[in-house]
């Protein structure tokens, strides 16, 4: 099981693993995305009845409370290491050097990842269309599994582009967290390796290591799985779905990005995304693992979840806010 979509860089055991049998998985990967394509061009549409469900699941909708990060240096990256190399301590590759010592400002972020509910609400209220990938699952999941909207309402959100994570993070006066601000909420400020710690993860701290034969996403509530927390005390920053953040890719970012309140490269090709999913392996639940997809990819293993910048006034700051302000106030 493997969720990463960037290729790798450096060498590492995990890399030499991956390599073998490149051109057989790149055959597999170009077949499944012509069949892909042509199964959307040809699947019929879902029937009129999915409509009231997508409307009563948008209803569900409860925004995340906001969890304050507060300002100061934290440690980000990794320290090479080279004597375990199946050990989880040890770097899944090159693009996580060297660690850096950072200092972020304040900044607020949700606790939780954006639900599905919140989702579909944003979709709704700014006329736009509800993925076919998503609408056909939403349709599978009622159709032949009965799962109840409520259910599916605090799924995290799925099939979301990178775009359109951005735009809803705007729509509620915040903004995509960057990759720094992402990784001290999730490892706090000793480097741990995990959001709980340096113990490996287990199915009572985190959703991974799942497979379905359909791939319907095996995915949990959002504000569920308490004992997988961060040090902040954010839900699901390994595992459940990997998230899109602020910053383009760039494998060798890190030697030369600032110190202080680092936003990224300029450009790429990429956007980084950060977490882990259901699918994945241990190492790529690692707070210092990297990953990254293009800007318009839909993915059932991608959401994400927005953070705010904090005034510089300790008076104005506005935090654990769970219902924000503003215009989508109803969402």
């Amino acid at each position: 099981m493997n969720d990463r979509i960037i290729p790798s860089t450096g060498v590492s055991a995990w890399n030499v693993r991956q390599c073998l049998g490149v051109a057989t998985v790149l055959l597999v990967i170009c077949v499944a995305g012509l069949a892909d394509a042509a199964r959307d061009n040809t699947s019929p549409a879902p029937p009129p009845e999915l409509e009231p469900h997508l409307a009563a699941i948008a209803g569900l909708a409860q925004p995340s409370p906001m969890v304050k990060i507060p300002k100061g240096w934290f440690l980000m990256g990794t320290v090479r290491k080279d004597d375990d190399p199946f050990g989880l301590e040890t770097q899944y590759d090159d693009t996580e050097f060297p660690r850096r010592r950072i200092w972020l400002d304040a900044f607020s972020v949700d606790r939780d990842e954006v639900s599905m509910g919140e989702y579909l609400a944003f979709l709704r209220r700014h006329e736009l269309p509800v993925p076919l990938k998503l609408r056909h699952l939403i349709w599978h999941l009622i159709d032949v599994h009965v799962l109840p909207d409520y259910v599916m309402a605090r799924w995290p959100a799925l099939y979301v582009s990178w775009e359109e994570a951005d735009q809803f993070c705007r729509a509620h006066g915040k903004r995509l967290p960057t990759e720094a601000e992402w990784e001290k909420a999730a490892r706090g400020t000793d480097g741990r390796v995990f959001p709980w710690g340096a113990a490996p993860p287990t199915a009572d701290v985190a959703v991974f290591g799942l497979y379905h034969v359909h791939q319907i996403p095996l995915v949990a509530a959002v504000d569920s799985f308490d004992e997988g927390q961060s040090p902040y005390g954010l839900r699901h920053m390994a595992g459940n779905v990997r998230e899109w953040v602020h910053d383009w890719f760039g494998p060798d970012s890190y030697p030369l990005m600032p110190e202080r309140n680092p936003q990224g490269p300029e450009a790429g090709r990429y956007k980084s995304v950060r977490g882990g999913s259901w699918r994945s392996r241990p190492q790529l639940l690692r707070t210092a693992t990297r990953n990254g997809a293009t800007p318009a990819t839909r993915s059932p293993n991608i959401g994400f979840r927005c953070a705010r910048t904090l005034s510089a006034n300790p008076d104005d700051e506005v935090i654990d806010e769970a219902y924000p302000s503003g215009p989508d106030r109803a969402e």
